[in-house]
This record gives structure tokens, sequence and C-alpha cells, in this order.
């Protein structure tokens, strides 16, 4: 089930799905130590004389106030009579989650409304020895266990008493969970603590007139000791729960409107999601520095396993968009955090835990011979490199960026230099991009040409002329091993890679030319030139060999990707469509444009996102080909970063068609501001 929003401030994050129940909470690391393992947290109301839950009875909108991470819900049930207006937010600075409900009558009825709101913890990942209490001192629900704590309370103002609670075991004999005990007369047991596999209740209650209205609220405070949550509910009950909601409010349109931006430019629909990806892409920034793919965790109810990971590669790219947007110290705490996790050998393992522990992986670290190979992906080496010369050239920040060049940027740019074939100067195998097949991918080649070159103008920068020149070299004998050895003559576009036969073997190595839209990285790394024929002609057949052709539409990531198909129409639907895939596209058109008319057509893929995000500007991986529902995670953030990058790359386009012809300088709207924006460079 996609999620349909996620709030956060860098340590505490939760998400909800699309019955507006929460399913995620982290803390204090985003991305681990999920305390709900996805389990929904069920919400609703006991009403004449019944209990019903949100579900599909009910019609749900969800999304984000405009320009914050603020989160507004409307829930209406028209047989019930009743509405629901619903605020969320989780605090910009500590620890705490607000909900403010509206309730209000629908049926011209004075009459008794109980809302119901459940806790079903698993603290730090399991339900083993929890605890869940009623706390006298806060009139609260306290659930822990060792060093994590929750304190869950609420009510109406100005009071904020608790009406009903219950503690009690769940998903055990005779033992489904409180939310039951909340069904029937409506009325909560009272029961005060309960430990082990536990969940809890509170209810509140609010007497409404006759089509009237009233307002409630919720609130969680998460904290490392108990005295965090002294301090925490001292923060609520001076400000007041409204009060946080609406600070957090302007803290975030303070943070998004950043910069004088003009808009005007750009579709109705695309302006808003630009805002959404890059406040969605903030709460998956930890505060340690770790760029998170995804905290949505449904997909580990089928892989055991979930995206709350740092992989480099999505996070390079996801810092190179922050950069774009004016956001760099977000990179550059990115950049502390990868400079302690690269390998004194130089090069990034699969995949990393927020707290910088290693990731889970597949990746084997011995051959079928049992021979040992590198469980590496090397394009996320190169990757980071690449991502900190384009921050460092943008901010010439050289005080923060010196620690980093021996300790990370030698080590990685020495590795990337030296693990190559020799007699084709291009990487050794490594796992491609997709993390499903090992060999010599062309967009790998790319990345290492991409971090080469990068660390070329680094050695320069630093005066290290015989690394600049040894970099330098090793970049030149990168991209003339992909000219020479990835281009196929026959079918006039580059392979998807090469799997090497084996040593001594006397065999060719395998030619892999699946049509694969990685091959867009020649284009955005800076390989080959947008007008290079070989470069066109090649993404010309990637874009008609992957287009997916239902009434979705979309591309694909790859023919015959098997990653959550539906169909295996390959002919039809290539692979499900890639939000990622799409932006790509859109970028390679947008470079392609020559005059405003191709510069205007070039904005249909970001139309087509846009067309397809969730109701709260959310983008998933992918979509089924057919509905065009979310498929694997929802969001995904890497498909944020490819679209605010593909729109500050049209905005920067577009304001070089602007310029003046005499002097470059932009034109100058009515406004007295620059036609579309100063600062994209």
């Amino acid at each position: 089930m996609a999620r349909s929003l996620v709030l956060g401030n860098g340590r505490f994050l939760l998400t909800f799905d699309q019955f507006y129940r929460i399913r995620d909470i982290y803390f204090p690391y985003i991305g681990i130590e999920n305390h709900t393992e996805g389990h929904p947290f069920r919400f609703g109301l006991w009403v004449d004389g019944a209990t019903h839950w949100v579900d599909e009875s009910w019609e749900r909108e969800i999304r984000y106030e405009e320009g914050t991470l603020v989160g507004r819900t409307a829930l209406r049930h028209r047989a019930l009579g009743l509405e629901l207006r619903c605020r969320d937010v989780v605090d910009f600075e500590v620890d705490l989650f607000v909900r403010e409900l509206h309730v209000r009558d629908l049926k011209g009825t004075r009459r008794l409304v109980r809302v119901f709101l459940h806790q079903d913890f698993y603290i730090s990942g399991s339900e083993v020895g929890d605890t869940a209490l009623y706390d006298p001192e806060f009139d609260a629900i306290l659930h822990y266990k060792r060093d994590r704590y929750f304190l869950t309370g609420g009510g109406a103002p100005p009071d904020y008493r608790l009406t009903g609670y219950a503690c009690g075991k769940k998903q055990m004999v005779g033992a489904e969970g409180t939310w039951r005990d909340a069904e029937g007369d409506g009325l909560l047991s009272g029961n005060p603590i309960a430990q082990g596999s536990v969940d809890s209740m509170v209810s509140l209650d609010v007497t409404l007139e006759a089509n009237g209205e009233e307002v409630l609220y919720y609130w969680m405070a998460a904290g490392e000791r108990y005295g965090d949550l002294l301090e925490l509910d001292a923060v609520l009950h001076r400000y007041g729960p409204a009060a946080i909601l609406e600070r957090s409010a302007n803290y975030w349109r303070l943070w998004l409107e950043k910069h004088d931006i003009d808009y005007s430019g750009l579709p109705e629909e695309i302006a808003p999601l630009y805002k959404t990806s890059l406040l969605v892409m903030r709460t998956h920034v930890d505060r340690g520095g770790a760029v998170i793919a995804s905290a949505d965790s449904e997909v580990a109810q089928i892989a055991r396993d979930h995206y709350g990971y740092m992989w480099p590669r999505d996070a390079a790219l996801i810092v190179d968009a922050f950069d774009r947007a004016g956001y760099p110290s977000l990179a550059q705490r990115f950049f502390n955090f990868a400079g302690d996790l690269i390998k004194k050998e130089g090069y990034f393992l699969h995949k990393y835990q927020p707290d910088r522990s290693l990731g889970s992986s597949w990746h084997p670290w011995v051959d079928e011979k049992g021979q040992r190979v590198l469980p590496i992906q090397e394009d996320q080496t190169g990757l980071v490199v690449w991502a900190l010369w384009r921050h460092f050239d943008r901010v010439r920040d050289v005080e923060r960026v010196q620690p980093l060049y021996h300790r990370f940027l030698v080590r990685a740019a020495d590795f990337l230099a030296e693990y190559r074939d020799p007699a084709t100067g291009l990487p050794l195998p490594s796992w491609d991009l997709w993390e499903e097949r090992r060999g010599v991918l062309t967009f790998t080649c790319a990345a290492v040409w991409a971090g080469l070159d990068a660390a070329t103008r680094f050695a320069h920068a630093f005066g290290d002329v015989g690394l600049a020149l040894r970099y330098g070299r090793a970049a030149d004998e990168v991209k003339q091993g992909i000219l020479r050895h990835l281009w196929d003559e026959a079918s006039g576009r580059f392979l998807r890679m090469l799997v090497p036969a084996e040593p001594d073997g006397g065999a060719e190595p395998v030619r892999d030319a699946t049509p694969d839209s990685s091959l867009f990285g020649l284009h955005f790394l800076g390989v080959l030139d947008e007008n290079d024929p070989r470069l066109v002609g090649t993404l010309d057949a990637v874009i008609e060999a992957l287009t997916v052709r239902t009434e979705v539409g979309g591309l694909a990531r790859y023919r015959g990707d098997h990653y959550h198909a539906v169909t295996q129409d390959w002919e039809r639907v290539p692979g499900n469509p890639w939000f990622i895939a799409q932006c790509w596209h859109a970028r390679w058109r947008i470079a392609r444009a020559q005059d405003h008319a191709a510069l205007e057509a070039a904005l249909e893929p970001l139309e087509w996102a846009a067309r397809r995000a969730t109701s709260a500007g959310l983008f998933p991986e992918q979509l089924h080909p057919f509905t065009g529902e979310p498929l694997s995670v929802t969001p995904l953030i890497w498909s944020h970063a490819e679209f605010v990058t593909a729109v500050r790359e049209y905005l920067a386009r577009r304001a070089a068609f602007d310029a003046c012809p005499a002097c470059g300088s932009p034109r100058v709207n009515g406004a007295g501001r620059p036609s579309l924006e100063r600062a994209l460079r």
C-alpha cells in the first residue's frame, strides 16, 4: 500500500497510508529502527452506537498544505453525516508530532462523537519486551523499551485531557489488540499497563451541536530517555499544539522560498510538484548526513527488507539536485558522512545504514568458482566523486572540502584509476546500477569517467600536478574504451554492457545490447555531447524500445524488466514505467531543444510525471502499466531528485533562450526580476 504522506525533521519521521493510518515511525535515525514494522495505527470513531474505522467507505483527500510539510486531510462519511478535517506535522525542531482534528456534523443532529487513536508499536523493530502504560504525570500513554520512549496524548482545548484509554496484549491467542476494545459499546477498558507484545488505544470525546464543529488535538513525543518527554511536554504546553502546527508551517515556507525564483515559466502543475519534491526529499535526509532511498516499508512485507538505506549512488544524485536547487549545506552534510564510509582501498560497498553501519546485501564476495570478487557497484564511487566536484564548483567552500581531499577523494580516485582492465581501459566488472547483473556496464563506465574527470579537476585545483596527469590519463582511457568497446557498429548504438569471457578461455565477451534507460547516463554525466550522432542514435532507439504502449504510458527501466512485472508482453510493455526513466527522457529532450517550441515539448515527460503523482504529490518508483497504481515504494526519493534536476535544467535552458543576445544577461520581466531566475548556474 503506497504511502500518502511523509512528515519528518531529520530525526523523527512518520508515514501515512491511503486510509490516513500511521504506517512507519523512524527515530532517532531516518531509515533504521522502524518502530511500527509497517503495522497500521488504526484511526476511527464511535458515533450513533457503532464504531467506524477509516476505510474505503470514507471519502478521503490527503495532501500537503502548499509549500509546507504540513499534511492536510479531509475525511467524509456521508451515511454517518460526519466530516473530519485534519492537519498533521512533525515539528521542524523538536521530536514532536501534532495532529489537529476538526470534527463537523453534516446530519443536523446534536450528538456525541468519540474519536479513537490506536498505537501499535514494535519498538526498535520488535514487539518483544515492549511496555505500554498510562502515565498520570502526562495524562497520556507511554510506550517504551530500553532507550526508546513514545508518549501519546491529546484532548480538547484548553485542558487537553483523554476521555479513555486501554493498554493490552496483541497478536496472541485470544488477544487481537486494544482496537477490538473500541468496537461494540465504544468504551475502553482503562487497563493501565501491559508488557510484551502490546498495543494501546486512546479516545477523545466531543459533543457536536447540529451542524456544529469542534476541534481536538492528538500528539506523539519521541525521546531517548524519560527526561526527554518532560522537556517535550513543556514545549507542547508552552506553545500549544495549534502554535506548533503554525510555527512548523512557517518554517517550511521560509525554507522553501529562500530563493527569489520566478515560477511563471513553468506549467501550473509542475511548479507545486517541484516544491513538494524538495520538501519530501528533505524528510529523507538524516541529521547525521545519510540520505535514504525511501521510508516506505511496504516492500518489506514481501522481501523482508526495505529501502531505508543510504545507497551512495542515489544519495549522490539526490544531493546534486539539492545543490542545484540552492541547498548546499545538505550536500556537504552527506559528503562528510560518505567520507567516513569509504574503504581504505577506495570504494563503497553496496549500501549503508544511517548510523554508518553496513547495510544488507545480496552481492556475493566470491564468484561461481569460489574466487574472491569485490561486492561493489563501482558507479557509486564514481558518482560521489562527481557530485563532490560539482558541489565544490558551485560553492567554492575550500575549507569544508579540504578535509575530504585525502581521506576520501584521493582514495576513491586512486581506486577508479587502478580498478581497470589494461587491455581495454575500461573498469573491471562490478554490479550494475539496477543491482541485478555483473559485468562492464556502459553506465558504470560513464560514472567512472565522470569521477576521474572530477578528480582531475580537484587535483588541478589543489595543485597536485602528478595526480592530475594520472587521473586525466585514466579518464581518457576510460572514454576511449567506451567508444571502442561499448559501441556497436552493426546496430548503430551503444551496448548496455559487456560480460567478459573467462580468462584464457579464448571466447569473446558477451555483448549485451538490451535497450536500457541507464544509457541516458552517457548524456547527463557528460561523456558525450548531446549532438553526438552516436548518442542521438542510441537514445532515440532506447526511447522507442522502452515506451510503454498502454494508456498509462511512460518509459520502462529496460526491456524485459521482471521487477514487479505484471505482464511479459515485452512488445507492448517492455517493463513497468519508471519515474526516473521519464525524467531522464525529459532531461535529454531539454538538452536537445533548439527553440522555445522544442523546449516546451520537452516538458511532456515531466507533465506525465505530474499527472501520475499521488494526490499529495509523491512519486513512486514505478507504476502498474495498466492501472497506473504505484508499485514498489512511494515515495522514491531518487524519483523526486530527478524531477527537481529536470526542472532546473529546463529553467536554465529557457533562461539561455531568453537572454539578451547582446550581453547574455537575463531579460527582466514586468516585476523587475530576471525572466526566470538568476541563480541557476
